[in-house]
């Protein structure tokens, strides 16, 4: 028997993963980053098979990993969870530095960066195990790491889909009864006496008023970016 609830009491830190294919880069938020040897110094990380950021990494071989601070905010961690590197240029509007084998790494609001030639390829199902070696590290900045408890406990952010920990059974608030209204292709529901539609940002808690039917197929919240599914209807 597995009781998925076991799983919550997992942490870690968050991560930016980064690397990049030709001119584009990719990048994308993890909780797997892990030292497992100190000599050499050995790194791993597990990304979906499925992610842009993957598939740059398995083509280069190489990648980049930023420690988050606390104070990361939500528009951050927004835009590198919850969009893909496939048509979003993720480090348009955030500070980043490159390493020597021009590998891309995101400053902002991280506390250490770490360059990582990749040693071993694991295939563990929905996700590759990426065993490698730290070629350079720096200290970025000075602060707390952004745990994944304080991520969900204090922000109030949620698990994208994707995500090695993404678990629907295990977390109410990612389950199917917590998909947003928005998203439905059914009639809404009339709002109660003297109450008025809204949708909420389940990544930020923004709260846009003005769409009662739902809001539009390309709709992203002005804060955090996230896109339209992950807003929930409310009623204020």
């Amino acid at each position: 028997m597995i009781d998925r609830k076991a799983f919550r009491s997992l942490s870690s830190g968050l991560y930016l993963i980064t690397s990049h294919v030709g001119d584009r880069k990719m990048g994308c938020v993890v909780n797997t980053f892990l030292q497992v040897a100190s000599e050499p110094p050995t790194v791993t990380v597990s990304l979906n098979k499925e992610n842009a950021t993957t598939a740059a990494i398995l083509e280069t071989g190489r990648y980049a990993a930023t420690v988050l601070s606390q104070d990361a905010p939500m528009e951050l961690i927004g835009t590198f969870g919850f969009h893909t590197s496939a048509d979003t240029d993720k480090f348009a509007a955030c500070e980043y530095s490159v390493d020597s084998a021009d590998i891309p790494y995101v400053t902002a609001h991280g506390l250490a960066h770490f360059s990582v030639r990749v040693t071993e390829t694991i295939d563990v199902g929905t996700h590759y195990l990426f065993v490698g070696t730290v070629e350079e590290s720096e200290v970025l900045g000075t602060g707390d790491p952004l745990t994944y408890a304080y991520y969900h406990a204090v922000k109030g952010g949620k698990t994208p889909a994707k995500a090695a920990s993404y678990n629907p059974e295990g977390d109410p608030e990612n389950s199917a009864a917590a998909v947003p209204a928005a998203a439905d292709a059914a009639a809404p529901e009339a709002p109660a006496a003297g109450k008025r539609v809204a949708w909420r940002c389940m990544i930020c808690g923004y709260v846009e008023e003005g769409y009662p039917d739902g809001l539009p197929e390309d709709f992203v919240c002005p804060i955090c970016g996230a896109p339209r599914d992950m807003f929930e209807r409310i009623e204020i």
